[in-house]
């Protein structure tokens, strides 16, 4: 089980990443258009969405599976 809860973990340690990148390249890109910032955290959000919660919702799910199974 410690293993599952620290998998978790490392998405939640992604998932800041991405988003404290996202924030760094908008702060470089504040004196540009609106246009581009909002392309820069459109894609983040992408980004985001694909890798960091689409595995850990399959994940949780699993476990979720796994929990039921037991009972």
């Amino acid at each position: 089980m410690k293993k599952k809860r620290s998998a978790i973990g490392y998405y939640i340690i992604g998932s800041a990443i991405i988003w404290g990148l996202t924030i760094i390249g908008c702060a470089l890109k504040l004196k540009a258009a609106y246009h581009e910032i909002s392309l820069i955290l459109g894609s983040a959000a992408g980004i985001h969405l694909i890798l960091i919660w689409g595995p850990l919702a399959a994940q949780l799910k699993k476990e979720r599976e796994d929990i039921e199974k037991k009972q």
